[in-house]
């Protein structure tokens, strides 16, 4: 049995958070439609070493970070911040009419409970678009939404410290 220390917050809660209530938020305000965002994942790449007098042994330890890229998704609609901040690092006139000015951005993925509370939030550091794609393949004979996509490469993630819990599931 868990113990009413595990869970400081709602001690009466035993069952996972579901992934499916999240929202995005940038430039201080959410972002409208995201449907789907790629784990938060980072790992930490091992040294390997062995001693001269040792021959059968070998150690490893920690070095580099690695934080993979964060993939956002949304249905095709007419609000424009994908693009927008897409475009920021692109222009179809050339490189001179391109401004890096502010085209990395602070994001923080927020997970919700049942009853649409902020449970776990997360802020995303420096992030930047790497890879935009306006439209799908499209299909005729298909029945599927249009989705657009944006690829973030950043500086890490850590949990939002400032996030004030409430006691509710």
């Amino acid at each position: 049995m868990v113990s009413q220390e595990s869970f400081p917050v709602n001690s009466e809660r035993y069952v996972p958070y579901k992934n499916f209530k999240f929202r995005v938020r940038w430039d201080d305000k959410y972002v409208a439609g995201i449907s789907k965002v790629s784990a938060l994942k980072r790992t930490t790449e091992a040294a390997t070493w062995r001693e001269g007098g040792d021959p059968s042994a070998s150690y490893t330890s920690p070095t580099v970070w690695e934080f993979e890229p964060i993939t956002l998704e949304r249905g095709v609609t007419h609000d424009p911040d994908f693009e927008r901040w897409a475009n920021l690092i692109y222009s179809s006139e050339g490189d001179e009419d391109v401004s890096l000015k502010d085209f990395r951005k602070t994001i923080f993925i927020e997970l919700l409970n049942g009853q649409g509370s902020v449970v776990k939030s997360y802020k995303v550091h420096r992030a930047w678009v790497s890879e935009y794609e306006a439209l799908p393949e499209l299909d005729a004979s298909g029945n599927e939404y249009a989705i657009e996509t944006l690829v973030l490469q950043h500086e890490g993630w850590e949990r939002d410290s400032e996030l004030e819990l409430e006691d509710e599931y």
